[in-house]
């Protein structure tokens, strides 16, 4: 019995969807972005980051890979970043051990998640902005 084409191709897809959802079998894996990749995203902007519904803090991106990261309510980190083995680290002046993220493309921004953390910390980007960070030094009004 020979098909129509469209009907051939609605079935090659329903066949196809049908597979994604069976337990057992998994859909192609995510792949981290590149080191080129995030930093044409992310060079120029400031990046909020959540964990679940708790905001995080927000990194500011700057030239030449330098950062200011805050943590939600903190004062400000500056460092930078760089690539190794596929994986995004960050370096801090306050703290000299690298972090390393792997960072995805998803709908509404990035799903950062933390390379040396067995538990999984998962960080997803929930708002982004052409602005500056907004520091509080140590000591200000005193």
């Amino acid at each position: 019995m020979t098909l129509p084409p469209r009907s051939a191709l609605f079935l090659t897809l329903s066949l196809g969807l049908a597979l994604i959802s069976v337990p057992g079998i998994a859909a192609p894996a995510e792949t981290p972005m590149t080191a080129a990749e995030f930093e044409a995203y992310a060079t120029g902007k400031t990046l909020s980051y959540a964990m679940g519904s708790t905001l995080w803090g927000a990194e500011q991106y700057l030239e030449n890979r330098q950062v200011i990261w805050a943590f939600d309510k903190t004062d400000c980190q500056y460092g930078i970043w760089f690539e190794d083995a596929g994986n995004i680290c960050f370096v801090y002046d306050n703290d000299p051990v690298p972090q390393c993220w792997r960072f995805f493309r998803e709908s509404a921004g990035l799903r950062a998640e933390l390379v040396e953390d067995p538990a999984g910390t998962k960080l997803s980007e929930v708002s982004q902005s052409a602005d500056p960070l907004q520091c509080k030094g140590p000591d200000v009004g005193v």
